[in-house]
């Protein structure tokens, strides 16, 4: 069996060197080079080959942003990033991943050598899921504006309000590897006057604050990192925190949200099964699920159970997802009602939603 060739990219000799000796233990994968900046990983690229990069965030000579940018545009490849665990790292690494970065390790701010070593299994898995993701090229962005003029604000997408809606309802997510894009595909084609959205994406503690954000920037519903206790109200979207799982309560006439720590599962912490399988037991017919993108079986069995209450779930086809790992899973578990391209996701759940409000379905 070939091995996957990695190029590593950052500008410490000692993480190149232990990314290095980490990657050469696995039998599947070989480091066939090790850059300092990305000038030197341009011609390494160029004359290797390789499969798959992990990228560093700040670089000599070009910013590691800068690099991904015009390697997405030019030569499409997996790059998994490699980031630091600060606000200004996940906030940038947030944004690796919107120009195409298949995934990012958080490497610690100190003992950063036994740091790296402690993730290794973490390095290496996600290599191997970036190895075979499917990618797509970008496009060059917008112009900047020129010096002393206003920034250009991107060209807000207009959704009609769905009306006379029951506060019963909630929109679930659970995503993984791709998932901080697709997600943000749905929640910004939704409405002010959304059913509340409950989402557990796989990220680690550090970087879902930053995530739910930029999300609130950029969506018509409000969206904040959930916290203990909260009540889960209409028009808003609840991210799990990294770290911590996330599972919807009852309290009198009330949702409420549960964060609470825990032992991983299947692996995860947070996982979508965990939210999930309080949709079933909690939200029952009054909820709808959306499997996006991701490795693995995470929530494929509890989005079943939740069919079984009653609720209508949606999971993104194979063709536009990044890993059809736990799509794949919930189809096969009989959990899907509707496989759909991720940009029919949210037209479709609006449509559902409409039709159950007492609207026509073509109604805008």
């Amino acid at each position: 069996m070939a091995k996957t060739k990695v190029v590593v990219v950052d500008d410490s000799a000692l993480v190149r060197s232990i990314l290095t000796e980490i990657i050469n233990r696995q039998p599947d994968m070989e480091c066939i080079g090790a850059a300092a900046d990305p000038l030197a990983a341009r011609e390494m690229i160029r004359n290797l080959n390789p499969d798959v990069i992990t990228l560093d965030v700040e670089m000599p000579k070009m910013d590691g942003l800068d690099f991904l940018s015009r390697l997405m545009r030019l030569r499409p490849m997996p790059v998994v990033m490699v980031s630091t665990l600060t606000e200004r790292g996940a906030e940038v690494t947030l944004k690796a991943l919107e120009l195409g970065a298949i995934d990012f390790v958080a490497k610690p701010k100190i003992g950063v050598a036994d740091g790296i070593r402690q993730l290794a299994q973490d390095i290496t898995d996600k290599i191997r899921v970036a190895s075979k993701a499917h990618i797509r090229r970008h496009h060059a962005p917008a112009p900047a504006a020129a010096p002393g003029e206003a920034p250009v604000a991107p060209k807000p997408v207009t959704v009609a309000n769905i009306g006379r809606l029951s506060t019963e309802k909630i929109i679930f997510i659970g995503a993984s590897t791709g998932g901080t894009e697709a997600t943000k595909d749905v929640l910004v084609n939704l409405p002010p006057d959304s059913p509340a959205v409950v989402i557990t994406q796989h990220m680690p503690p550090g970087f879902t604050k930053s995530y739910a954000a930029r999300l609130d920037g950029l969506c018509k519903i409000r969206v904040k990192e959930a916290q203990d206790g909260e009540r889960i109200l209409p028009g808003h979207g609840y991210i799990a925190p990294g770290g911590m799982h996330l599972s919807v309560e009852r309290s009198g006439a009330n949702y409420i949200a549960r964060v609470q720590d825990g032992e991983p599962v299947n692996r995860h912490k947070p996982s979508v099964e965990v939210l999930f399988n309080s949709a079933a037991r909690v939200v029952g017919p009054n909820a709808l699920g959306i499997m996006l993108t991701g490795m693995g079986a995470d929530g494929a069995r509890a989005m079943k159970v939740m069919k079984d209450a009653g609720a209508y779930n949606f999971v993104q086809d194979e063709a536009t997802c990044v890993v059809f790992g736990m799509p794949r899973e919930a189809i096969n578990a009989g959990a899907a009602d509707e496989i759909l391209p991720l940009g029919q996701i949210a037209p479709r759940l609006i449509e559902r939603l409409r039709s159950t409000a007492g609207f026509s379905t073509n109604r805008v």
